[in-house]
């Protein structure tokens, strides 16, 4: 009988799982919501692009799944509730007498909205382990970057403003900036995606929002 632990896909999908829930990696018990799994779709093709492996559970335990329907819903997910379509491979591996699938999403130039609940059109981005919903700031720049549209930057008072502030306080938010500044939002907003698009500032998300950052290589 065949040493199954021999076998080059026995040892690769082990050697995935063993790296765990990570930026360009993803565990899936099952899919049973097509919009759910359509986040992680485009959270890994507006990122870095990544793998989603479907019949393991978060804990890295094989389940298993059946293939056919587990498809039907990945390609549900990438057609219906994902703007533009989501491009993607699949592979089908037995491990532990079980079938485990393998989807890989690559980065794209493009931006990916995904549908939600209400119908609206919403980006996500991965980050570390979580698919994070961007904001308009992060889109437009995002946007930008990928087109390669070139942008200027005119170092008046108020990208002054900004920078100082960025460059004495860690994590700012955008009404921390406002009370600083004393400017509108839509201007601080249309500031930061021109310094965001000349790399002189980075956005990071987590569960509380959005928070701004001088890039470490350009401190004041």
């Amino acid at each position: 009988m065949k040493n199954e632990k021999a076998t080059p896909g026995y040892q690769y999908i082990k050697m995935l799982i063993s790296q765990g829930e990570n930026q360009h990696l993803d565990f899936k018990y099952e899919i049973s919501d097509a919009r759910k799994i359509a986040r992680t779709l485009v959270a890994f093709a507006n990122t870095d692009g990544g793998k989603l492996l479907v019949g393991v559970k978060d804990n890295g335990k094989i389940a298993g799944v059946r293939s056919e329907e587990e498809l039907y819903m990945i390609e549900l997910a990438a057609n219906f509730y994902c703007r533009p379509v989501i491009k993607y491979s699949s592979k089908k591996w037995i491990v532990e007498g079980r079938i485990v699938l393998e989807i890989d999403v690559e980065s794209s130039n493009k931006t990916y909205y995904v549908k939600d609940e209400k119908n609206n059109w919403k980006v996500y981005i991965r980050r570390d382990d979580q698919n994070i919903l961007a904001n308009r700031i992060y889109i437009e720049a995002n946007k930008r970057r990928k087109r390669q549209r070139a942008t200027f930057i005119e170092y008046s008072n108020d990208e002054k403003k900004i920078l100082t502030y960025l460059a004495e306080h860690k994590n700012a938010s955008i009404s921390s900036l406002k009370k600083y500044t004393h400017l509108t939002q839509k201007m601080i907003e249309e500031l930061l995606i021109n310094l965001l698009c000349v790399d002189l500032v980075e956005v990071e998300f987590n569960e509380r929002g959005a928070f701004y950052n001088l890039k470490l290589s350009n401190q004041l």
